[in-house]
């Protein structure tokens, strides 16, 4: 596979990415099957199925695949088609199919495993060999996991097991999962969704960008500290005050916020801080996951306050606020953008108004800090077309956090401003993108 002269290995060169990664639809539909479709994508939290035939659907790596919660308690995924004539059996993105999916075309029915329980006329197939037929088989499973609450899938037959592509998140989901007393999260209200007309990958190279902040977001903070004006430090602040005034944070803040590379594309930002690090007392709730996790266990949960982290390729979570966002691509240049607000089920209201009151502020196309990031990723779109530079410079910080056989088991410890974060973002794409499609 090339692009032009260049061979997939010389598109990324280990400190640049040739600009046709985010242009190109031949790459792009290549991603979809190598890249998404074999690795483990977040397609849903299992509070979101609380009864049988409960169901979420959504496109992975252009594939209708449908969760549902089965008759026996369990999740399960298919995809969301009719055996008989591929029609779509439910159009909603969320709802309760019932004890059967029934095919609104033909009506062929399905149990929630996605057997097949009957076929209208079935005495005019019997001449036909019917039951030895695909058709005859059901709907086409797909793989499932779930984790702490998490539920990912695979849309490919060929791919890691679950628990060797996400081995060095494992530890970072248990400590968002034990933010509640209980070790039991749910979804905080609706999903936050939006087209963005840019390549995905803009968007994940920018939630590891914290440079960006100084001056894309220079309006926003502007904004937080003259409404907050010359209060007195011990001041107690209004959540969206709380939550913005951290944005005016200077390059040394986010120099020593530090990061994580972890294999496999996945990475940490704020190991030692984070701009959510300084959030109000919650009063009691310290005191209940003591008592819940122990007073060791509970004080680390605490402490992981990070700005991200990246669930390579599809996903990034924040454990204070609780939010998770989702990469959908859907072409070279638009990806569906899904933001979602998590909460503990036994924590505190003002946990809950938290993630809610940040997505809202901060990640809402109609925010005082996300039309400033979808202003620039549309226009970087654009621009990157033209002619001149047909490099993306992912230069800041290299060499010496650079290591040939990529980072260990634990991952390499690096600067908050350091790009090797997004370098280690394209060696994972390098990597999956090279892998035949037969393997």
């Amino acid at each position: 596979m090339t692009n032009g002269a260049l061979s997939l290995d010389q598109l990324f060169d280990g400190k640049r990415v040739h600009r046709s990664l985010y242009l190109d639809d031949t790459l792009f539909a290549l991603e979809r099957r190598r890249l998404f479709g074999r690795t483990w994508q977040y397609i849903g939290h299992e509070s979101q199925l609380p009864q049988p035939g409960d169901y979420l659907s959504a496109d992975i790596a252009g594939q209708p695949v449908l969760l549902l919660r089965r008759a026996d308690g369990s999740l399960g995924a298919v995809l969301n088609r009719c055996a008989h004539k591929g029609s779509t059996l439910v159009t909603d993105r969320q709802g309760c199919a019932g004890r059967t999916l029934r095919c609104p075309y033909h009506g062929w029915s399905y149990r929630l495993d996605g057997s097949l329980i009957g076929v209208p006329n079935k005495d005019d197939y019997a001449r036909a060999a019917f039951d030895s037929c695909e058709a005859s088989r059901g709907l086409t499973p797909v793989a499932t996991a779930a984790y702490r609450g998490f539920v990912f899938v695979r849309v490919s037959a060929r791919g890691p097991a679950f628990e060797d592509q996400m081995a060095p998140l494992l530890a970072v989901i248990d400590l968002i999962a034990d933010r509640s007393p209980s070790g039991r999260l749910q979804v905080n209200g609706p999903c936050l969704r939006m087209k963005l007309r840019c390549n995905w990958k803009l968007y994940l190279e920018n939630i590891n960008d914290t440079l960006h902040v100084l001056t894309a977001h220079a309006s926003a903070a502007g904004a937080a500290e003259s409404v907050w004006g010359e209060q007195a430090p011990q001041t107690p602040k209004p959540m969206a005050i709380e939550q913005l005034l951290p944005f005016a944070n200077g390059h040394a803040f986010f120099e020593r916020m530090g990061g994580r590379v972890l294999p496999g594309g996945h990475s940490i930002l704020g190991t030692q801080a984070s701009i959510h690090s300084a959030y109000g007392d919650l009063g009691d709730y310290s005191e209940a996951l003591a008592q819940a996790h122990g007073p060791e266990r509970a004080a680390q949960v605490l402490a992981f306050t990070p700005q991200n982290v990246i669930f390579y390729p599809g996903a990034a979570m924040k454990a204070s606020p609780l939010t998770i966002r989702v990469l959908r691509p859907l072409a070279a240049d638009q990806t569906l953008l899904e933001v979602w607000a998590l909460a503990p089920a036994d924590g505190p209201a003002t946990l809950h108004r938290r993630g809610t009151t940040y997505n809202r502020l901060v990640f809402s196309p109609m925010s005082v800090v996300a039309h400033d990031d979808i202003h620039l990723w549309e226009s970087a779109q654009r621009a990157l077309a033209a002619d001149g530079n047909e490099w993306v410079s992912l230069q800041r910080g290299w060499p010496g956090t650079e290591a040939a056989d990529g980072p260990g088991p634990d991952g390499r410890d690096i600067s908050g401003t350091d790009e090797a974060l997004m370098r280690n973002q394209y060696s994972a794409w390098r990597y999956w993108m090279n892998l035949p499609d037969d393997e």
